[in-house]
């Protein structure tokens, strides 16, 4: 598994409005050091779980304190942090850029494999690994929101990262789709880290962490992460 390092770590904004510029802090003091294969992070609408996530291939860069991945830094050493970590969005036509399933997935191979020919057989070839070879010429927007989310799953994997982080992936899911992608994301070798408000999927992860008012409030075993959650939330 890679080695994950925050040190230290604090996010803040300039917020503008009508009557005055301020700033606004996301996340503060952040340490953490992020080995397990499978981690969750949960905590409110606006707590700083998708700004923390977004640390972690430079999405996003820390006002304070270090991100590490590997020991390579995502902002000054952004294109190999990238080739380790890929993100997937909640909602996939954020990141799904081309008309149809095969040409995004080629798109994501393009620096791989240098000959057309081969680059759409590739594609092919993934798509079928997902059940989805029937969708490649399909456009984008004629897809469910699970075929899109799993579409874009396979071109984020496309490039083979050791390291998929997941921003509250089954937000937009019905629970077929949502089960669909929890199995899909179970049987992966790459290390996982998922943001969810989605108590159920998390139930089986190696470790949970608890964001309430940009700080880590709680770093332990799902049971009891999900516990002192609820006992926030009420």
């Amino acid at each position: 598994m890679s080695t994950i390092r925050l040190a230290g770590v604090g996010v803040d904004v300039d917020v503008f409005n009508a009557r005055d510029t301020h700033t606004k802090t996301l996340l503060t003091d952040i340490d953490l050091t992020l080995t397990e294969r499978r981690i969750a992070v949960i905590g409110a609408n606006g707590s700083g779980k998708s700004t923390l996530l977004r640390l972690l291939n430079g999405l996003i860069e820390p006002t304070r304190g270090t991100v590490t991945v590997d020991g390579l830094d995502p902002v000054r050493h952004g294109k190999e942090v990238r080739q380790r970590v890929g993100f997937i969005f909640t909602d996939p036509l954020s990141q799904l850029v081309m008309s149809t399933p095969v040409e995004d997935i080629e798109l994501s191979l393009r620096r791989r494999i240098r000959g057309r020919r081969e680059r759409a057989d590739a594609a092919y070839a993934l798509l079928r690994t997902r059940g989805l070879e029937h969708l490649a010429h399909q456009s984008i927007y004629d897809l469910s929101g699970g075929e899109r989310q799993l579409v874009a799953l396979t071109a984020v994997l496309a490039v083979d990262p050791a390291i998929l982080v997941a921003d509250e992936p089954t937000t937009l899911l019905d629970l077929r789709n949502r089960e669909q992608l929890r199995r899909v994301l179970a049987d992966l070798d790459q290390q996982l880290i998922v943001s969810s408000h989605d108590l159920d999927f998390i139930a089986d992860f190696d470790r949970v962490l608890v964001v309430d008012a940009g700080r880590v409030v709680f770093d332990g075993v799902p049971a009891a992460a999900v516990a002192h959650y609820r006992g926030l939330m009420v």
